[in-house]
């Protein structure tokens, strides 16, 4: 069984923000693989949605509490190590571009909030992550990321129509990175999509 996880923060006011583009483009894979109508599972606090890619099982998440409690949804599903390494946490990346996404393996959080409470409620690391950036660029297209009071507004603002249309883009292709990770495994993602 593989686990997919969308990191985001509950309810309709937070749907179109930066925060949530990694529950975007979870939605975006359940539509895709036709998984139909995500269920409210009281024990994990998140909406469920059961599947297969590839012949492969799969359960898709999307945690009911806000960004820094996310880890509270897997507790009692990922309980070893083995458990973890069939994990792929998917959420947004203030320091790569707009649409751009990034497989890796294995890495600390870099300070992202959802990331580290998943770290510490299934105990390690060793983890597929699908990273998918939320970032404006300048001209030579470096990343411009917004510091201080201005970096809450900026990731859990909506994003701009122009924005959303990239983000819309991001969506369709974390679904299909997503699906070579369940089928062909990390690796091979790595490859095709970094």
């Amino acid at each position: 069984m593989n686990y997919i996880v969308g990191l985001g923060n509950p309810g309709k006011e937070y749907e179109l923000t930066r925060h949530n583009a990694g529950r975007i483009a979870v939605l975006e894979l359940a539509r895709k693989e036709k998984m139909g109508e995500l269920v409210f599972d009281k024990k994990m606090n998140a909406l469920v949605g059961k599947g297969e890619i590839g012949g492969e099982k799969v359960q898709i998440i999307l945690p009911e509490t806000f960004m820094n409690k996310s880890g509270n949804a897997l507790k009692n599903i990922i309980t070893s190590a083995k458990k973890a390494e069939s994990l792929i946490v998917v959420h947004d990346d203030i320091d790569l571009p707009l649409g751009k996404i990034k497989i890796s393996f294995g890495k600390n959080s870099g300070g992202h909030k959802g990331v580290e409470s998943v770290i510490k409620a299934v105990k390690t690391i060793n983890f597929t992550r699908l990273r998918i950036g939320i970032s404006a660029t300048n001209a030579k297209g470096a990343v411009k990321k917004p510091s201080g009071d201005k970096f809450l507004d900026y990731i859990i603002g909506k994003f701009k129509p122009a924005e959303l249309a990239e983000m819309k883009k991001a969506a369709k292709k974390s679904a299909e990175a997503l699906s070579v990770i369940v089928s062909d495994g990390t690796e091979k993602a790595m490859g095709e999509f970094n």
